[in-house]
């Protein structure tokens, strides 16, 4: 998680925001490359006393500064295309997570198994304890399984929002009446924060993520006594029912 003290990116936790990372530090590279150069060059026609006034063309100089950006584009396209690529990709989704966004909170079901749906409300800050996090800790976490590929399908019951871990790699668009989707793999336990990144109304800053990653025997166990919660609240509910009619 991002602290005040923090002036670098957040730690690493799926393959796809250590490939962003590279990304970010090979276009850094390649852009301080041109500004030393530039630098250099403007330094050099500052101090230059030295005036050719017999010079009318410079092809060679024409040809470079055409060649030369089309070079450099081109070793910053390449690698971001296959990112965008690798972002894109579906590949056989072990689980899948459907995310709804609302003013202001969001609703996760998980479709694969029984129909396990909750809510996720911020916890105010009266109700905080030591360890949580202010605006950032909520009531019900969505709780994924590690080193599984994991599919969120992402869309909006109101108005715009955006679904946004960082330290993931994960940023997408909740949108009404349209399903977005993306996919990501968690390589290493813990907790990850992250918030709408969608400016959706008064409350958007009290919409905030969190993603417990957990073993993938303790997400079964965990699937296993909601499904088993679900059906004693239908037995119930049914008993109930029998009850009123009798």
């Amino acid at each position: 998680m991002t602290t005040w003290a923090q002036l670098h990116l957040q730690d690493r936790a799926s393959p796809i925001i250590e490939q962003l990372i590279y990304f970010h530090d090979h276009a850094l590279i390649i852009i301080l490359i041109i500004l030393t150069v530039v630098t250099y060059i403007i330094i050099l026609l500052i101090t230059n006393k030295l005036i050719n006034r017999f010079i009318l063309e410079g092809q060679i100089i024409e040809v470079a500064w055409t060649i030369a950006p089309a070079i450099i584009l081109i070793f910053i396209a390449l690698p971001s295309l296959r990112l965008l690529y690798l972002i894109d990709e579906i590949n056989n989704p072990a689980v899948t997570l459907k995310t709804i966004g609302h003013q202001w909170y969001w609703s996760y079901e998980y479709s694969d198994f029984l129909k396990v749906e909750f809510d996720s409300y911020i916890i105010p800050q009266n109700e905080l304890i030591s360890d949580d996090f202010r605006l950032l800790d909520v009531d019900n976490r969505a709780a994924l399984p590690i080193n599984t590929f994991i599919r969120i399908i992402i869309t909006a019951a109101d108005v715009l929002h955006s679904w946004t871990v960082p330290s993931l790699g994960v940023k997408a668009d909740a949108t009404p009446g349209r399903l977005n989707q993306t996919r990501f793999l968690i390589n290493r336990p813990g907790l990850f924060y992250g918030q709408c990144s969608e400016i959706c109304g008064a409350n958007h800053r009290f919409i905030p993520i969190v993603i417990e990653r957990i073993s993938i025997n303790k997400f079964i166990d965990w699937i296993s006594r909601i499904s088993e919660y679900l059906r004693w609240l239908k037995a119930s509910g049914g008993l109930l029912n029998h009850i009123i009619v009798n």
